[in-house]
């Protein structure tokens, strides 16, 4: 669910641990190492198959070295329930002061991590597909709460941690502002997983802002929640 981000020469941020790609010191993990690396696997056909897979194959290795994170973006609607079309890449949220340790498994799994110019996130490639690991969602910091939240849920055969669905949405209604208020993609999600979020907390912390509230309205309006009772 990242908007659109796109790749840059990997550039050490303010804030941000020193990150190379695999083929430099000192992230360079062993010959027979690289050889295994995931991005060796062939590659399935359907670009939303692609997505899934890469996303199993990194949570799997970030489960197995201990990290803590939660997986979110379209793959974690999938796994709760919605559509099997994904959007773009695979999104996981991390925090902020683990991203070094999270960037050497990468790179020992023969990853290539990037930093773009936005200081929010890191960036690799797995299996052709473009997985981002997110410090922040809508402005707000990875914390140690928000991944306590996280469900034990199986992404295919797969079980990570996943962010619930109420903050799956809170994440993209928070984004809206006046520079960015595509609808569409929150719509589908809100369709697919409304039985699933609470919307009272949800229109507790975001309704009094105007691209929220719109979104709220035209929610009732096309009957995916019911209105909410004003008080007498």
């Amino acid at each position: 669910m990242t908007e659109n981000r796109e790749s840059a020469t990997p550039a050490r941020q303010p804030g941000l641990p020193e990150l190379r790609p695999v083929g430099e010191s000192p992230l360079q993990p062993p010959a027979q190492a690289r050889s295994q690396a995931l991005n060796d696997h062939e590659l399935p056909r359907d670009r939303s198959q692609a997505i899934l897979e890469a996303a199993k194959q990194v949570g799997a290795l970030l489960k197995r070295k201990g990290h803590r994170f939660a997986l979110a973006g379209s793959v974690a609607v999938y796994a709760h329930g919605g559509s099997g079309h994904l959007q773009h890449d695979a999104d996981f949220c991390v925090r902020r002061a683990d991203a070094e340790a999270v960037a050497r498994t990468l790179a020992e799994a023969g990853l290539t991590v990037r930093t773009p110019p936005e200081d929010w996130l890191m960036k690799t490639t797995c299996l052709g597909q473009d997985v981002d690991f997110l410090f922040e969602l809508a402005h707000r910091p990875v914390t140690t709460d928000l991944l306590a939240l996280a469900q034990d849920v199986p992404v295919d055969s797969v079980h990570m941690p996943v962010l619930p669905p109420t903050e799956l949405m809170r994440g993209l209604v928070e984004a809206f502002s006046e520079h960015y208020c595509d609808f569409g993609p929150a719509l589908a999600v809100a369709r697919a997983l409304r039985e699933k979020v609470d919307w009272e907390d949800l229109r507790g912390s975001c309704e009094d802002e105007p691209m929220p509230a719109a979104f709220f309205f035209l929610l009732e309006r096309l009957d995916v929640i019911a209105p909410r009772e004003e008080p007498r």
